[in-house]
């Protein structure tokens, strides 16, 4: 790719991405799917309608002063094309923000056979550059592919099969945004299950990095209009002697380090099943560890931002308030994190309760 031959979009997503990995903003991921968002109200006895799903977006979106802290956000296809209660564009109030609008574009896992067991492949490529189309004419103006994969000593995963798949699954759904205008997330999430340790982690992390980029490039995907939004490099869930956080940003830093050229803008780490206060204090951790980082290390949470949020809301109007200042705690408390500044200790007792879900699906 030399300059003399930028794509038409190519000035277009170095932009968004450079907005996108703003240094002390971060992404809220509230792209969860029908099912997904299902599990949330479950515990507040929310019934899992469209009504409903628009209402606790649209809290979500119309939180005042959101883009103080909040680059982007991630919608899921239903919520792009929504209307608000007052029948403006649902996603408009993002927009007046200053917040980026992705979409999620994945859909979902299936097994594959030939690996070992439980691993995936990522559907969702048929018909992608259409969907991307529309989804630029509706504003939105990056995406998210999510691709799992998973760590068993038992077993092997992931297998050199899983890894190829998932990883050049993601630098073909890259290159099909790009093509049409958005900036692709590309998130190779190594899930957190299992019994293995900090340098096991390191290990797999190190090589499915080393994989996507290898895609990536193959792909000639335009690293500067690109973001990255993998798992922090930790020990299993039920490993008997887990990471410290400051073994967390060690590893997470040095396998960064070994692996992303530094083209790419940001690197916006997802929370994979920590608690609100955990992924806070790792990314802080993160911030604070020594090297030469050239690149935002910051957020793209989902579960880390919303589990308060939710049981404040429990679905009634006149907890709305609350719940979008209980949003703006942990996203303050992020950007702080971003900055390497977070002290500790925002939010109530939920903050630290574990998100962790077994073979979480989204």
């Amino acid at each position: 790719h030399e300059s003399s031959n930028m794509g038409k979009f190519d000035a277009e997503l170095i932009a968004t991405a450079n907005a996108v990995a703003h240094p002390d903003k971060g992404i809220l991921a509230a792209d969860e799917s029908v099912g997904t968002i299902g599990k949330r109200f479950a515990p507040i006895g929310v019934e899992n309608n469209q009504e409903n799903r628009r209402r606790y977006r649209e809290l979500l979106f119309r939180t005042p002063n959101l883009g103080k802290c909040i680059s982007g956000c991630i919608v899921f296809e239903e919520t792009l094309f929504d209307k608000a209660s007052d029948g403006a564009p649902l996603c408009e109030s993002l927009l007046k923000e200053g917040i980026a609008i992705g979409i999620k574009l994945d859909k979902g896992q299936q097994a594959i056979a030939g690996g070992c067991p439980d691993e995936t492949s990522t559907d969702g490529l048929d018909g992608l550059g259409k969907r991307c189309a529309e989804a630029y004419k509706a504003g939105a103006r990056f995406a998210k592919w999510r691709a799992v994969l998973l760590i068993d000593q038992a077993t092997g995963a992931p297998s050199q099969l899983a890894i190829d798949e998932q990883t050049r699954g993601l630098a073909r759904y890259a290159s099909i945004c790009q093509a049409n205008g958005l900036v692709p997330v590309v998130e190779p999430e190594i899930l957190m299950d299992g019994t293995h340790t900090v340098q096991v982690a390191a290990e797999v992390t190190q090589r499915v990095w080393a994989s996507q980029i290898k895609a990536l490039a193959d792909h000639h995907i335009l690293l500067e209009g690109c973001l990255l939004k993998p798992n922090m490099v930790r020990s299993g869930e039920k490993c008997p002697t887990p990471a410290s956080i400051e073994e967390i940003a060690k590893w997470t830093v040095k396998t960064l380090s070994n692996t992303v050229p530094p083209a790419i803008p940001g690197i916006n780490f997802l929370s994979g099943g920590m608690s609100e206060e955990d992924a806070t204090l790792a990314l802080n951790a993160i911030n604070q560890a020594k090297g030469k980082n050239p690149w935002t290390l910051s957020f793209s949470y989902g579960r880390a931002l919303q589990v308060t949020v939710i049981k404040t809301w429990a679905g009634k109007d006149e907890n709305i308030k609350a719940a979008q200042e209980a949003l703006m705690v942990r996203a303050q408390a992020n950007s702080m994190a971003c900055q390497g500044k977070y002290a500790g200790g925002a939010g109530p007792d939920s903050a630290r309760q574990s998100t962790f879900e077994a073979k979480y699906t989204y």
